[in-house]
């Protein structure tokens, strides 16, 4: 399988990655040894090892870590652009605090939704119960009847990670149009989705001006860590209005999806006085602030819509299902 293909790493090895790249840059040490005592997950350890032979033929460690597949094309454009004005340290640092993030508030939802998946599942095994005791239900059948809906719920699970990770990897179509413009639309998480889009956005750009890159060279790298395309698309319009002599704040007047409209107040006062990275990175954070607390309050309230559901679910069951036992007729 060619490195660029292979599945990007998840949100924790990720942040194990940089914090320890971060670590030993501010360590002083030398990017092959960083490497030489890195230690991630088994199932990235090989990308490793593959990063240590490209930095033993002389690749630099955004190369090494692209062709290796540890580092995404953005993440080695930010590296590059680092390693050239002198040291990927910050960059290290925003990155492992970017994933270190992520990565809690993924275990905090999977923490939280724990007690009523198990409600759930003693709920279905619970419910049949009383027909397998009397006999009207044979044990084949509470089996089936217990791990339908469990079968289910799996299936639509996997479906919802397969059509994730398809948006990750594949090209412009149609369908995938059609599927970011439904993400777009929906209540509540919609706005927050373009918002986490543009905050990807302006960090990247940030990073990248904050590094040396030119504005027109950065640009259309920061407009890759923008993973909607109808988004990407809005802001790849920037880049021509700059060019032909527009400032910042000009071209991203009457832009869409800008997320927040505070941005252009920090764009402005960052380009009047020559702080732009720095503007940027505060409106960033404040962002991630923001985008942060909406994820908590979803790992906060979705288990209690969940519970909500089961109970609506099983007094449903409990009136149109089997009733209350009855005797059998040879007693």
């Amino acid at each position: 399988m060619p490195k660029h293909k292979l599945p990007p790493l998840n949100d924790a090895i990720r942040a194990d990655l940089f914090t320890h790249l971060a670590t030993m840059e501010k360590a002083g040490l030398p990017v092959a040894q960083a490497f030489l005592s890195l230690r991630l997950a088994k199932a990235a350890q090989p990308r490793v090892d593959e990063a240590r032979k490209w930095l033993g033929r002389g690749k630099d460690v955004a190369a090494a870590g692209r062709m290796a597949g540890l580092f995404s094309d953005l993440e080695a454009d930010l590296l590059h652009s680092a390693i050239s004005a002198g040291s990927p340290a910050h960059t290290y640092f925003r990155l492992a605090e970017r994933y270190t993030l992520k990565a809690r508030l993924s275990k905090q939802m999977r923490s939280k939704m724990m007690l009523p998946i198990v409600v759930f599942v003693l709920a279905l095994l619970v419910q049949p119960l009383p027909d397998l005791v009397l006999g009207t239900l044979s044990p084949a059948a509470y089996l089936w009847r217990c791990l339908r809906p469990i079968l289910f719920f799996i299936s639509l699970y996997g479906l919802f990670r397969g059509i994730s990770d398809w948006l990750e990897v594949t090209g412009p179509s149609r369908l995938r149009l059609q599927l970011e413009m439904l993400l777009i639309k929906m209540p509540l998480f919609g706005a927050m989705h373009v918002r986490r889009n543009a905050r990807d956005f302006f960090e990247s750009l940030a990073l990248m001006l904050e590094a040396g890159l030119p504005m027109f060279d950065a640009l259309p790298k920061a407009n890759r860590a923008i993973h909607n395309q109808l988004i990407r698309s809005e802001y790849s319009r920037i880049l021509p209005k700059m060019q032909r002599g527009d400032s910042l704040a000009k071209a991203l007047d009457h832009q869409l999806f800008l997320g927040e409209e505070r941005v252009m107040g920090f764009v402005q006062t960052g380009e009047a006085s020559g702080t732009l990275p720095e503007m940027l990175l505060r409106h960033v954070n404040m962002e991630s602030e923001t985008i942060a607390d909406f994820q908590s309050k979803v790992a906060e309230w979705f288990p209690r819509i969940m519970y909500g559901l089961l109970m609506l679910w099983m007094a449903y069951g409990m009136v149109v299902g089997s009733g209350a036992p009855q005797i059998p007729t040879d007693l």
